[in-house]
């Protein structure tokens, strides 16, 4: 198992943890009751990030990475979606396309 591997398993165990935790001792169970908030943090996160990465800030761009990976695990438990589902989605794409696998998707 790769060292990023544990430390999204890691992380996602401890946000799961939070829930149902104090909310005014930890900023984790305040983002999992308000879901909204929850996904306005990781835009903000994916801008910041986005940001770094044209700025060619490598270390802004890790450290903005960072902060979005947590935010991006704390809005999936906050919707009870898993790790193992975003996988199922993952897997069912390999060895497609990506401009094939896109133009396949049906518009919402």
């Amino acid at each position: 198992m790769s060292r990023f591997t544990e430390v999204i398993e890691r992380l996602a165990a401890t946000i799961e943890a939070r829930k149902g935790a104090d909310a005014s001792a930890s900023y984790t169970a305040q983002l999992l009751t308000d879901r909204v908030r929850a996904a306005k943090k990781l835009g903000e996160e994916a801008v910041e990030t986005v940001i770094a990465a044209t700025q060619a800030d490598d270390k802004a761009l890790a450290a903005e990475s960072a902060d979005l990976i947590y935010h991006w695990l704390v809005v999936l438990a906050a919707a009870g979606v898993t790790l193992d589902e975003v996988a199922e989605k993952l897997e069912a794409r390999e060895g497609t396309s990506g401009l094939a696998e896109k133009a396949g998707r049906s518009l919402p």
